[in-house]
This record gives C-alpha cells, structure tokens and sequence, in this order.
C-alpha cells in the first residue's frame, strides 16, 4: 500500500473561488434564507412560524431527557409575555441575563458571557438588521461557525413559557429577548433544546468567532498565564474557564462559593497594589447570575481596605451578580482549566516583531486505506493522513526571552454531520509529530519510518471532538500524523496549524 499522500490542499487557499461559509456569505442552515422568508412574511402580512424547528414539544425534548411536563408548556412570541418587547435594553451585557433551571447549559451561558465584551463578535452573532419594530415579521437570524464554516440560523420569535414565564434562559430585564433568542437559535443548530444539555464552554467560544483555541490546564499553568490573559483580554479575546467535577455529576457548591462541574467566564484581569505588594487578580462570572466566591479578594473581603480607593472603585462591587474577583493563585487552585478563543493569536507576544500565521486542512480517515488508529498500531499507524511543516529561526527580538517560548499550536477537531449534537459519537482523536531527518525531507514516509521512532510532541490523552496542544519546537521540518486511537474508525476531520513567524509589518 503507498503512503498517504501529504498536505492537501488547505482550505483557506481557495481564495475567492469560493466564499460560501466565510461571514460575508454564511451557508443558508436547513436551507433557510432569511431574507426571503421575511419578505414573504411582509406580503402575506403574516408572523413567520419554523417549519424546521417547530413551536413543538420535539424542538425542546424530543427524548425526553429533561423531565419537564409538557402539557404545561406553551410557546409564546414575546409580545404576548411583554407589552413592549425589545430584542436589546441599552446595549448587552454579561449581567443581562441568568440561566434557567430547567437545562444544563451553563457552559453555553458561560460564553454568551464571553460574548457580551466584544461588540465586532456579537455584531457576527447576532446581526445588526433585526428588532421588533418597523416591518416585524416575527423572525430573527443568527450566525455561528460549525467546523470551519460559518451559517446563518433562522428562527421564529415563540418561546416555550408555564404560566406565561421563561422556562430557560431569560433577562432580568423582563421586556428584553436577546438572550432568549439567541439561545433558541442554538438550540436549534444542536437539535433541540435539551441537546444543549452539558458540554464544554470552548464549544460555544469556537463556534462564536470561527478562532483559535487555546487551553490551559491550571494544574500545569505556565509561569506567564496571567500576563498571556492579560494580552488576551486586550487582543478581543473570549476566555472561559471550569471547575473540577465533584463525586457526583450535581453541581454542588462548596463551602467557598465555587460550584462543582460548573463553566464560568472569564471577564477580567486586573493588578493591584496591596500592602506595598501587587497582586494579580482574575474576574469570573457565574452564569446563574447569582453565587459567587467568598474566599479572598471576594465582594466582602477585608483585602480590599488595604487598596486605594481608586483601585476598589475600578473593581470592588457588592451586587450579588455572580461576579467575583479571586487572586490568580486561587483561580489556579479552584478551576481546572480557562479557555481563550481568538480570532488572531498575535497577542500571545508582547512584540509586534512576532505575528502568527495558520493553515486548515479538511480530511478525513477511512476505514481501510487512512485510518490507520494511534501509534499503537504499528502496522497501520503510517497510513493517517500525514501533513509537512516547517519551523522556520526567528529573530533574535522575536525570539527573545520575555516573548512567548511556544512558536506552534495545532488544533484537530472532528467533524460529525448528525443534526442532534447529544446523538454524535465522537471517537477519542489526537496527533503526533515527528522531526523528519534532511535526507528524507523531499520523501513520503512509509512504515518504515514509524518503527521505534518516538514523537517529538503527541497528544498523550486522546480525547473526544477537539483537542489542542500549543508547543515549541526547534527550527526544522516536521511531519503531523492525525489519528483515531482505533483503526479503522471512519470520520472527517479539521486540521489547524498556526506558526509563530517574524512581522514584517513597518512601524
């Protein structure tokens, strides 16, 4: 059998040949268009009702998972709930909303969160040409990138109410419906509402700005973390992070306010000055909108006597809004990750001498001919599809100590065509790259090669959907081996390589 072959062609090479899923001409979901669908609306003088995700029992639970009593349930448009509904009450904000206790979206909330602080962003998400007034027709449209495309989600205004309330996410301004709505298109995106239940808050940040993904593990927490969020927050960055599940899968709240096996956002970081001594600090949102952190640096703390009035003035609140603030040794301690989604990773160096560059690659794995399972399989491991790049030296400011040491990130995502998200069996995914020696480097690389040969960097943990890993490596060329961890398990797949390079951008 010959090898694979290499480096297909990356999709961001199309060019202008084809701009069907980039923002500018998102794919039709369902092949609904907005634009006509209003318009007929407008002629026919009459709401828009969703023959694709129906005010129906089956939009909300087609499973039955939720245990909710549907007889109670009524979809109501919004005019009906309010007399003067709005989509927008002076602007959105992280504390316009709270999460409804009939789902387990937390980490869906926790990036609406997120959200909320980059306008360009939620101007994708939620595009600028709908309200309830003028020509309403009872439809809105939302936007969201699905494994390397970008789609369009048409929906009605009816959301499911007992006794005329919200049963899921709802504002706390009454007459508000953003979050409403903006839930409602996602649910419809995963299927149904109770397709919403669990996952990871890197989902919903990744499928908001079509990014990189980038995480940390606390416990393993570079020295420079908190100066690289720092960057982040300023670069335009969503960040989120999670707690450590509990012995059980509730979401128990322990004696010091955090909640176990609970998404929060990231809002902030902040420095300062205590005692003579800085201090960094990290704010973090709850999105139940309410239950916060009592330890240190907490609303109550007596640690903040000892700030200047200015600083306690740009921090320290007491609403009980589930925003806190903790030390960055504690948020290490409490959470066990934070996720940064970015449209760009430049500002992972604090040098505009470095800029990053990337590539995407859609493939797949084949049962019989690439998919040759993890390197545990010796015999069919050189089969996976197999990807060159190359480390190029940098210069010695973009290279300096004080830049960020990693010069790589790769991102493997799998990509699954079932329209009920909590339905998709993802198989456990990961990768590994080998240094290639220069006498092979214009040469496909057979089975041969794999034998004893050891990776210079892999994912030890296989894990399901998406993994990353964020690296350095010495000048060179270097072969990427994505893979299943079992043979001949048949899946599409999207690959990511971003590449640390020298600016050549003039001052």
């Amino acid at each position: 059998m010959p090898p694979p072959p290499l480096n297909k062609k990356p999709r961001n090479e199309d060019g202008a040949k084809d701009k069907k899923g980039t923002l500018d001409v998102p794919l039709k979901f369902l092949d609904q268009d907005y634009q006509e669908l209003k318009k007929n609306c407008i002629l026919k003088k009459e709401m828009y009702v969703d023959d694709k995700f129906p005010p129906e029992s089956s939009s909300i639970d087609p499973t039955k998972k939720l245990n909710l009593n549907m007889e109670k349930i009524k979809w109501l448009s919004p005019s009906k709930i309010v007399a003067d509904p709005q989509l927008i009450v002076k602007g959105v904000s992280r504390f316009d909303y709270a999460q409804g206790s009939s789902l387990g979206d937390c980490w869906f909330l926790a990036a609406v969160g997120a959200l909320t602080f980059q306008e360009d962003v939620m101007n994708q998400v939620m595009p600028a040409d709908q309200s309830f007034g003028g020509d309403y027709a009872g439809i809105f449209h939302f936007r969201f990138w699905r494994f390397g495309k970008w789609i369009d989600v048409v929906i009605d205004d009816k959301l499911p109410t007992i006794n005329g309330k919200l049963i899921f996410v709802r504002s706390k301004t009454s007459n508000e419906f953003w979050p409403a709505l903006l839930e409602k298109a996602y649910a419809k995106v995963c299927g149904s509402y109770a397709d919403m239940q669990a996952g990871a808050v890197s989902e919903a940040l990744l499928d908001f700005t079509g990014g990189i993904h980038l995480r940390f593990e606390l416990a393993k927490a570079p020295v420079h973390l908190w100066s690289l969020m720092d960057r982040a927050a300023k670069a335009k960055s969503l960040m989120g992070c999670g707690t450590f599940q509990g012995k059980t899968s509730e979401n128990t709240v322990l004696p010091n306010g955090i909640v176990q096996g609970h998404a929060y956002t990231v809002t902030g970081v902040s420095e300062v000055t205590c005692k003579d001594k800085q201090v960094r600090l990290v704010r973090v949102l709850n999105p139940w909108g309410k239950g916060e952190w009592t330890g240190d640096w907490s609303d109550k703390s007596p640690l903040w006597k000892d700030v200047s009035e200015m600083e306690q003035s740009k921090c320290c609140s007491l609403a009980n809004d589930g925003e806190f603030w903790m030390s960055m040794e504690d948020f290490t301690t409490n959470f066990r990750q934070t996720d940064i989604c970015c449209l760009s990773p430049d500002f992972l160096d604090s040098s505009s001498k470095c800029s990053w560059t990337s590539t995407r690659y859609n493939d797949s794995w084949v049962a019989g001919t690439t998919a040759g399972g993890c390197l545990n399989n010796k015999d069919s491991f050189w089969t996976n599809p197999q990807f060159r790049v190359r480390i190029e030296a940098l210069d010695k400011e973009c290279a300096a100590s004080g830049q960020c040491p990693e010069n790589i990130l790769v991102s493997l995502m799998q990509n699954h065509e079932k329209r009920n998200r909590s339905e998709v069996s993802n198989y456990a995914i990961g990768f590994s790259v080998f240094a290639i020696p220069p006498e092979m480097k214009d040469k496909k690389l057979p089975d041969k090669f794999f034998y004893g040969k050891r990776p210079v960097e892999n994912i030890v943990n296989f894990k399901a959907r998406h993994v990353m890993k964020f690296f350095k490596l010495e000048p060179g060329e270097y072969l990427i081996v994505p893979s299943t961890f079992n043979p001949n398990e048949c899946a599409k797949f999207i690959l990511s390589i971003f590449l640390k390079s020298e600016s050549h951008k003039t001052n």
